[in-house]
């Protein structure tokens, strides 16, 4: 499953009940009196890899603790749910956004906030990292930080002619400017542009964009951008139906239909609805421009794409989503709280996991984006492409916005139950933005219930 998929569904769905019985209850203790502990997590074989490279370092440094490493890294949620139902879970691990706030109100994770004054790390971080269920109640927080990128193959720019995109914010594209772009860089098995007479649509060699309609943290920065948001400052009525947000939507719907230099449903898929990564997509010049994650990066070097990375296009400030890469959580079976929170710390301290410096992460502590030694120490190595530093780091820190994940109460019943069909048909084409938006609007304020709850650390 790809990582764009973990942000999309919270986390993985769907287990037997197979192997439910991994984890222990809240650990015990191990050979020669050492205390045990069990950090749950998913992931890929890279990141199975670097997390176990981490804990062992642990132990190193804490030599009466031991940590049996428990991956998961398929059906994530479904196993987690049933080793809660059981009273079964691990010390500590990775939470899916969709589960986290659920599982802190029904008691089953400890509350952090006590431990920031234990750890200054922790209270470092950046704003949107923090996962709040009330007032002084912290759950957990983002294991890593993520933001939406303009991805682009350097050789499709330069065959085409066309501008590369910008890597600072204040340079970033219009919509037209974008489109314009696209133009050039879409061409069909006939080496026909869309504006030109005879090009075919359904024979497509090489689109110019991609932009996933149904994956909400791509358009949300758009949206933001426009001077429109998903709810009122209460969150408690949708604002998709206003014009501004309207606008965006019909942009992108037109991408697809009217200026056809985006795929539609389907046009990618290998086999099914199999989409290929973003860095095929690039390597293959299936598409020219991708809007993506951060994580992507590691797949771009892994695979050798000739990749550049650009700010997302805007129509007033700039704005990008901030994402988070699902919660760690200290779960409130353990026997061992002061060491599980010793090891929770420790997880995502970029000195000790160098998936920060391979690229599948950020970090989250403000030093990372705003000192130049800590930016160096993450980014000055040849998995960072030279216009990282504005294009990645900047952007993130001026421009970054919250995922309505960790931000929006009830999201994973309106997005599967209202949100996701209504994006489903924008992206079909069968109807206009505005008239699927002022439908579904009113829906989903009927489910809406606030925002979750924030304050400083």
């Amino acid at each position: 499953m790809k990582r764009r998929d973990l942000f999309r569904m919270g986390g993985l769905a769907a287990l037997g009940a197979a192997g439910v019985s991994a984890c222990g209850s809240g650990g015990g203790s191990g050979a020669a009196g050492s205390t045990q502990l069990q950090f749950m997590y998913w992931g890929s074989t890279f990141e199975k890899a670097a997390v176990e490279k981490m804990l062992k370092s642990f132990e190193q440094k804490n030599q009466d603790i031991k940590v049996k490493p428990v991956f998961t890294p398929d059906e994530y949620d479904v196993k987690l749910n049933s080793l809660v139902a059981g009273g079964n879970t691990p010390d500590l691990g990775y939470v899916p956004m969709s589960m986290s706030f659920r599982l802190a109100e029904q008691g089953n994770l400890v509350n952090l906030f006590p431990y920031l004054q234990k750890y200054p790390q922790l209270a470092g971080y950046l704003p949107d990292a923090y996962l709040w269920y009330g007032q002084d109640k912290l759950h957990g927080v983002a294991t890593a930080n993520e933001i939406e990128l303009l991805w682009y193959s350097k050789s499709a720019i330069a065959a085409a002619g066309a501008a590369t995109p910008p890597a600072v914010a204040s340079s970033a594209w219009s919509w037209d400017q974008l489109v314009e772009n696209a133009y050039k860089l879409t061409v069909d098995q006939n080496g026909k542009h869309p504006d030109e007479s005879g090009f075919d649509p359904k024979q497509v060699r090489q689109f110019g964009i991609s932009i996933s309609l149904t994956y909400a943290a791509a358009w949300y920065g758009f949206l933001r951008s426009n001077g429109a948001d998903f709810a009122d400052e209460a969150g408690k009525k949708c604002l998709l139906d206003t014009p501004e947000a309207i606008q965006v939507f019909q942009n992108l719907q037109d991408l697809i239909h009217k200026h056809r230099v985006a795929p539609g449903p389907g046009q990618l898929a290998a086999t099914g609805d199999d989409v290929p990564g973003t860095n095929i997509l690039l390597k293959t010049k299936r598409v020219a421009m991708v809007v993506d994650g951060h994580w992507g990066l590691l797949d771009m070097n892994e695979s050798k794409v000739d990749y550049g990375i650009g700010v997302l296009p805007k129509y007033a400030d700039p704005f990008t989503t901030s994402q988070v890469a699902g919660a760690s959580s200290v779960f409130s079976t353990t026997k061992h709280v002061e060491e599980a929170v010793e090891l929770f710390a420790f997880h995502i301290d970029p000195r000790y996991v160098d998936l920060y410096q391979q690229g599948l992460w950020m970090p989250q502590e403000k030093k990372y984006y705003e000192d130049q030694a800590a930016v160096d120490s993450w980014t000055k190595n040849d998995g960072h492409p030279p216009e990282f530093r504005t294009a990645v780091v900047d952007y993130a820190r001026d421009h970054g916005v919250p995922d309505l994940r960790n931000r929006v109460k009830n999201l994973s019943a309106i997005s599967s139950d209202v949100l996701t069909p209504a994006l489903q048909e924008l992206e079909s084409g069968k109807r206009p933005a505005a008239e699927v938006l002022k439908e579904v609007s009113p829906k989903i304020t009927g489910m809406l219930q606030g925002w979750q709850h924030v304050q400083e650390p």
